[in-house]
């Protein structure tokens, strides 16, 4: 056997192992929270918040039931969300706002720690995704068919009549469905991500994509780190952010404009495509976060130019 094939072979059984084992880690968290919410949306106890939900929903063009993924991806992580969002009676319209929502803005605590320990105050890292978040689905409502006014009327569900064991079953076929084909998504993903590492093809990709890096407004510097991130999500990649901080080879500047483009853009390979089997456009999973990223980064870099202009003229 040719080191290639050994190669191929090792990554191929090594993404199987991985995507298994994250599927079985992945179900333990979906399945309870999807007929947490399932029960919560058959109780209509949602009704009683309506009134300090549905303005902020409305102004995002959402209905005032989408908290509830919107708070359990926050808290919990964005397969959470997606476990609520699975059982909830959304449009496409209406999940591609969620969708975009809950790719900047979910597992805040955690994420927010592991970005603390690289140097960004926690606080500041999860404001800004929030904000990030709100502002994305904000204007993305311009581009596909919503009715925000609508939405901000709609109240949350209404206590169903459904028998409870009616409901029990017609969640369990949908979430059979769902389970399913996010099985085929994460083995494939994760197989291909195993194989590339092994073949060592993330380098010579990481150094195609700086003019991209570019774009965003990123130095090449944090090349790596921020493929990582993209890769490999905010949890997995933060070891790596962190020591790489801890090092002290990357500036400060180049380091905040890391911290916040990531906290937009990471996870870009496995995240969005959980939510493909609803129906969402691969364009609003990928292009919105792109776009908020980078402009962000400008932004940032923008307003340190200012600062450190009035520190000379103060000087």
């Amino acid at each position: 056997m040719t080191d290639t094939h050994a190669k191929l072979k090792e990554g191929f059984l090594n993404g199987l192992k991985r995507g298994w084992s994250a599927f079985l880690w992945l179900m333990k968290i979906v399945i309870p929270m999807s007929f947490l919410t399932a029960v919560l949306a058959w109780t209509g106890w949602l009704g009683s918040l309506d009134f300090l939900l549905a303005p902020l929903m409305g102004f995002m063009g959402l209905p005032s039931m989408a908290a509830l993924p919107i708070i359990i991806g926050g808290l919990t992580g964005i397969y959470g969300g997606i476990a609520a969002m699975a059982v909830l009676p959304f449009t496409v319209a209406e999940m591609t706002l969620l969708a975009n929502f809950l790719l900047i803005s979910h597992n805040l605590i955690q994420e927010g720690v592991i970005q603390a320990k690289s140097g960004l105050n926690p606080v500041k890292a999860t404001l800004f995704r929030i904000f990030a978040a709100v502002a994305t689905v904000y204007a993305v409502t311009f581009f596909i068919e919503t009715d925000p006014a609508a939405a901000a009327q709609a109240g949350a569900l209404g206590a169903s009549t459904q028998a409870f064991e009616l409901m029990v079953a017609d969640w369990g076929i949908s979430m059979l469905n769902l389970s399913v084909k996010i099985f085929f998504i994460i083995m494939t993903i994760l197989t291909l991500l195993d194989i590339a590492k092994s073949m060592g093809w993330v380098m010579p990709i990481v150094k195609a994509l700086s003019p991209f890096l570019r774009v965003l407004g990123l130095s090449e510097k944090v090349g790596i780190l921020w493929m990582t991130a993209v890769i490999f999500g905010l949890t997995y990649g933060g070891a790596v952010i962190v020591e790489e901080a801890r090092q002290g080879h990357i500036s400060k500047e180049d380091l905040e404009e890391l911290q916040l483009s990531i906290g937009i853009n990471h996870s870009m390979v496995e995240d969005p495509f959980l939510f493909l089997p609803f129906g969402i456009s691969a364009f609003w999973l990928w292009v919105p976060r792109l776009i908020t990223a980078m402009v962000a980064t400008r932004l940032l870099t923008f307003w340190v130019s200012i600062r450190k202009n009035s520190v000379k003229q103060a000087a």
